[in-house]
């Protein structure tokens, strides 16, 4: 199999323009990933994921952002309205697990209908009183227990839908007080609190992709954990997550400089592929350049990852839908 470019790129619109089919073809990207200006219709998005999957040489996995409540791109009719995985976890009580399993079962064969088959989840970043309220309740609690139990609860729902899952923010975000969309984060905590926030991913360091934190661990070093060659070994040596990873978004704010310098950073720090999400055709072509083709061990978790692509077990979505009603209602 011929290297991957170390990317996944998103797109402009609700199909693709003759510059980007073009432009996948001849850099021929790892994945790609969906938005809202991507999605209209069931028979649209489907279109779209041929579309994209048509212009590389592999079945490449397409990701989207499915948590529920704030973040999640496809509303009804197209899939369940969910409220946010924080409020939906305190309803469920000691039921928690099993309707978490039961959510994202729903959630990936509501994607894998229209041919998306990567959510970007589950999220195990640790909540904490200071945790910044564009996070907060996107988070499955406060105990990093509880919150590995529920992400492997995610995590087997979306794998027996036939989705693959993206952990994330690795090594852990549930600290950050800005936004990193639009600021850096930086944490003061020490090593051992810090240890306490990396324990969920950790736990779940078995699972196929993952997705950095864009944040500063001050307590271990002055860069981003996207870009901090340091982190990276941490991921891999001592949180032991051998799986693809690819970056937060490369154009959120919470980095600096040029796409360029903070995609070839990203790869020199040791994550596999550069993630780049607003479609920005210009864009695009800078960091495909800057990130290049995909480096022997990143190729190699790659092709891992395509050839155990999660197989969906029979099941009706009715009869799930049914049994988490039954189990919400107590």
């Amino acid at each position: 199999m011929s290297r991957f470019n170390a990317t996944i790129f998103g797109c402009e619109g609700l199909e693709l323009t003759a510059d980007e089919k073009s432009f996948f073809r001849d850099v021929k990207p790892f994945g790609f990933i969906l938005f809202g200006r991507n999605v209209d219709n069931a028979e649209q998005i489907r279109a779209l994921c041929d579309e994209l999957r048509s212009c590389v040489d592999h079945d490449a996995p397409i990701l989207i952002d499915q948590e529920g409540g704030r973040v999640q791109r496809l509303r009804p009719p197209l899939a369940t309205e969910w409220t946010p995985p924080l409020d939906f976890v305190m309803a469920a009580g000691e039921q928690a697990e099993r309707a978490m399993y039961l959510r994202y079962c729903i959630t990936a064969k509501e994607l894998r209908a229209v041919g998306v088959d990567a959510n970007c989840a589950p999220l195990v970043d640790v909540a904490c009183a200071d945790t910044h309220p564009f996070l907060k309740n996107r988070c499955y609690g406060t105990s990093q227990d509880a919150v590995a139990t529920l992400g492997r609860a995610v995590a087997n729902g979306m794998a027996d839908g036939g989705v693959y899952s993206v952990l994330k923010h690795i090594p852990g975000h549930g600290r950050a007080q800005a936004d990193s969309h639009k600021d850096l984060p930086r944490v003061p905590v020490n090593r051992a609190e810090l240890d306490r926030d990396f324990a969920p991913f950790h736990a779940l360091n078995d699972l196929p992709m993952g997705m950095t934190a864009h944040l500063v661990y001050e307590a271990l070093d002055d860069l981003p954990a996207t870009t901090s060659p340091k982190m990276m070994r941490l991921i891999r040596e001592e949180i032991g997550f051998d799986g693809l990873i690819m970056t937060d978004d490369i154009s959120m704010q919470a980095l600096s400089g040029p796409l360029a310098d903070r995609s070839a950073a990203s790869i020199a720090a040791g994550c596999d592929v550069v993630l780049h999400c607003n479609g920005n055709f210009a864009e695009m072509q800078e960091v495909a350049a800057a990130s290049g083709d995909m480096q022997e061990t990143a190729q190699r978790r790659a092709e891992t990852v395509l050839a155990q692509r999660p197989q969906a077990v029979k099941v009706d979505i009715q009869t799930l839908s049914d049994e988490l009603e039954a189990l919400l209602a107590g």
